[in-house]
């Protein structure tokens, strides 16, 4: 399916099972985040400047990560492992650093991996006067103290999620999470994978909650970021309750992703804003703000990442539940879902 061809609805149902993969070649993914901060001050690190993310970013270079660029800034990093699996760091929108670990056969591996970035983090950060911390939600600053990281498609996100939600800027600035991703050999079992995880996601919240604290005082809350997930827009977050319907598939998720707003588009390198408008529209009559065009395989693939339930289905299942926090929980959330699952 070529990028430039215009969708049909199978054709987005179809780009989903493309993820069924026999158990032999299962594989398991762990994304985790942290805030960085000055070692001097406490304050968040800029893009630029002295003890900034730009230099954190060059930094690791040295252990031979290959730099990615959104217009003339490095807003990622990635590097193959000997297997050829690509893992990426990368910036959420108030600079917290983010691991996307490449696809990997175990929990061991898993911790690996984390542990060499975890180390080669701390030689470049110590290097430049930064640490950086494992928690849910940033315990100290206020909104309006953490730098914006330029990332186009975080511009369009700060502008439209205060519309949806009280608290979607606070996601956006001031959470970290862990997540993992996992497989499934069938249709069948990735419902009743889904299903199974999003019933305990709850509890994963539970038993990885520390982020108990805000601006410096304690907020009653053991998970600040789940809390955070509550108003931050409803299209696009919560638990799915049409999952544990009968019927549930491919197809039904689907039409849930095609019913979510959009954000935008990206076109020549750059992100278009197409806040708030309809996948569904975008894919049979376009829209005023791309005349002439309609959405591809790649428009699919990026709206699917701005969909934020507990559980989120892409051509794997990702568990979004947990609070970010050191090395070990990183470890044991790998191993409670893939024990689970």
């Amino acid at each position: 399916m070529a990028d430039a061809e215009p969708l049909i609805r199978d054709q987005l149902v179809e780009a989903l099972t493309k993820g069924i993969k026999p158990r032999d070649q299962w594989r398991i993914g762990a994304e985790h985040e942290k805030f960085g901060f000055h070692l001097n001050d406490l304050t968040r690190p800029a893009y630029d400047g002295q003890g900034s993310i730009h230099e954190m970013l060059e930094g690791l270079t040295r252990f031979g990560w290959s730099r990615v660029y959104e217009g003339e800034h490095v807003i990622a990093l990635e590097r193959a492992n000997s297997d050829g699996m690509t893992a990426s760091i990368s910036l959420e929108p108030g600079g917290q650093f983010e691991l996307s670990g490449a696809p990997l056969k175990d929990v061991h591996e898993i911790c690996d991996e984390t542990g060499r970035h975890l180390m080669e983090v701390k030689q470049v950060a110590d290097q430049i006067g930064l640490g950086f911390l494992g928690l849910g939600f940033d315990p100290l600053w206020r909104r309006d103290q953490i730098p914006i990281m330029p990332k186009g498609r975080y511009d369009i996100m700060r502008a439209y999620m205060p519309k949806r939600g009280t608290l979607g800027l606070d996601m956006m600035l001031r959470t970290c999470t862990i997540q993992s991703n996992l497989d499934f050999d069938s249709e069948a079992d990735m419902v009743l994978k889904f299903r199974t995880s999003l019933a305990l996601q709850p509890i994963a919240t539970a038993l990885f909650a520390n982020s108990p604290f805000t601006e410096g005082q304690p907020n009653g809350f053991l998970s600040a970021r789940a809390n955070v997930w509550t108003d931050t827009d409803p299209d696009r977050t919560g638990m799915l309750d049409f999952v544990f319907q009968d019927g549930f598939g491919f197809e039904r998720y689907v039409d849930y992703a095609l019913d979510v707003p959009m954000y935008f588009a990206k076109r020549d390198g750059h992100y278009v804003d197409l806040s708030g408008q309809s996948f569904r529209a975008f894919m049979s009559e376009g829209l005023d703000a791309l005349p002439g065009d309609r959405a591809n395989a790649k428009d699919w693939a990026d709206h699917l990442t701005t969909l934020f339930p507990e559980v989120r289905l892409k051509s794997y299942l990702e568990m979004r539940g947990a609070d970010g926090g050191p090395w070990s929980r990183i470890c044991a959330l790998q191993a409670l879902w893939a024990g689970v699952l």
